[in-house]
C-alpha cells in the first residue's frame, strides 16, 4: 500500500467491548471514522481489534542475557505477527531504543533494567545490589524507562532452600516513593506469599506473576488498586523447574509445585475480588516470543469471563498504560481475525491482518 492509500477496515470493529462499529478508514496512518475523498482505497473484511499489549515482555533478552540487535529484531517481529503492537517491556539489559525509529515494530514502554538483590536473580539480567543503594537504582532506571520500573521482589535465598522477599520494608518504601516522585510506576516479579504485603503497603503499582496471593492479600491488592500480570504461560513452567531443583532445593521445589497448582484460582480469586488483571506473556528470558493468545485463553481458563480477557490485552490493558486504542486520531494499529474475539478467544491465535502505524505488515 503506498503512503498516499486509503485503508478501509469494514466488517465489525471493535472500539471497545460494547462500541462496535461498521467501519473506520486509515488515512496517513491515523485512524478516522469519517470517509475521505479518496479514490486509492484498499479494502480490509474482518473483525478489528485494537493491537494487543503483551504487558509482560522482554525484547533484548534471552536465557543467558542480553542479545544482539538482530536477535531483538526477530523478537519483536514474532510479537508482531502474533498481533502484538505494544509491549511493556518488563526489564531487558539491551538498549532497544532503535526499535523506536522502525515504524514496522511494535511500540515499547520500557521498565528499564531489573533491579535484583546480589546473587538472588538470574544472572546477567539485573542491577544486582544491595539495600542501602536501592533507592539510586530506582532513580536511575526511572530516568532511562518509559514510565516504569521493575523490581525482583523475591528469588531463592540458598541459605534458607526457598523463595524470601529480596528487600525490607523501608528500603523498598523509599525507593517506590522515588520512582513516583520522578512520573514513574514499579512493579516488581513476586512468586511468594511474604513479599507481597510490604510491597504494596509501600506504594508498588503492579506485581508480575503473583502467584503468591492469598485470602489476605487480595483484598489489600483489590483496595489499594494494584494491578496483577499473571503470565500464566510461564507459570505452567514451573512443575518443570521445580523438578530440575528437587535435590538441591527440595523446600522451594514442593513450594513452585503447591503455587503452579493453585494458579487458576488464585487469579481468579483476585479477579473477583476487582483486583486489575492484565496480559503479559514473560516471552523473551526462557519463553518464546508471540504467545499472547495462549496467554489470553489462559486467563479464561482460569475463570476469567472471555470478554474480559480479551480486554486485558486489548481496551483495558491501552488505557492502563496510557495508549490509544481504535480512537479518531490515533496511530491506526489494529488486528483483523476472521470471526468475533468476544465470542471465541482463540481467534486471536490466527490473526487475517496487522496494520501498523496504518500499513499492512502481516
Amino acid at each position: 500500500m503506498s503512503d498516499q492509500a486509503v485503508l478501509h477496515v469494514k466488517g465489525r470493529v471493535l472500539v471497545g467491548a460494547d462500541d462496535v462499529r461498521d467501519e473506520l478508514w486509515v488515512v496517513g496512518g491515523r485512524i478516522s471514522y469519517e470517509r475521505p475523498g479518496a479514490r486509492d482505497i484498499r479494502t480490509v473484511e474482518g473483525w478489528a481489534l485494537p493491537g494487543l499489549v503483551d504487558a509482560h515482555c522482554h525484547v533484548g533478552l534471552d536465557a543467558h542475557g542480553p542479545v544482539p540487535d538482530d536477535v531483538s529484531e526477530k523478537q519483536a517481529l514474532t510479537d508482531r505477527e502474533a498481533g502484538t503492537l505494544l509491549i511493556r517491556d518488563a526489564g531487558s539489559p539491551s538498549d532497544t531504543r532503535w526499535i523506536d525509529d522502525r515504524a514496522d515494530l511494535p511500540k515499547i514502554i520500557r521498565a528499564g533494567r531489573h533491579i535484583a538483590r546480589t546473587r538472588r536473580y538470574i544472572r546477567n539480567y539485573a542491577h544486582e545490589i544491595e539495600p542501602d543503594d536501592l533507592v539510586a537504582y530506582v532513580a536511575q532506571e526511572a530516568r532511562r524507562g518509559d514510565g516504569w520500573v521493575k523490581l525482583v521482589g523475591d528469588w531463592i535465598d540458598r541459605e534458607t532452600g526457598d523463595l524470601s522477599a529480596c528487600w525490607p520494608r523501608e528500603a523498598a518504601a523509599a525507593a517506590i516513593a522515588e520512582a513516583h516522585r520522578l512520573g514513574a510506576r514499579v512493579t516488581a516479579h513476586c512468586f511468594a506469599e511474604d513479599s507481597l504485603r510490604d510491597l504494596v503497603e509501600a506504594g508498588i503499582d503492579c506485581v508480575e506473576h503473583a502467584t503468591g496471593l492469598t485470602e489476605e492479600t487480595i483484598p489489600l491488592f483489590a483496595s489499594r488498586g494494584v494491578a496483577i500480570v499473571p503470565t500464566l504461560v510461564n507459570i505452567a513452567t514451573f512443575p518443570q523447574l521445580a523438578a530440575g531443583g528437587e535435590t538441591k532445593f527440595p523446600r522451594w521445589s514442593a513450594h513452585m509445585r503447591a503455587l503452579h497448582e493453585r494458579r487458576y484460582d488464585t487469579v481468579r480469586a483476585a479477579y473477583d475480588a476487582g483486583v486489575p488483571v492484565y496480559v503479559g506473556t514473560d516471552a523473551g528470558g526462557s519463553l518464546a516470543h508471540g504467545l499472547v493468545a495462549g496467554e489470553v485463553a489462559e486467563l479464561v481458563t482460569a475463570g476469567i469471563p472471555p470478554v474480559e480477557a480479551l480486554s486485558a490485552t486489548a481496551w483495558g490493558a491501552r488505557r492502563w498504560l496510557g495508549r490509544p486504542g481504535l480512537d479518531e486520531g490515533a496511530p491506526a494499529d489494529l488486528v483483523v481475525y476472521e470471526g468475533d474475539p468476544r465470542a471465541d478467544v482463540r481467534v486471536l491465535a490466527a490473526p487475517r491482518r496487522v496494520v501498523l502505524n496504518g500499513r499492512v505488515v502481516g
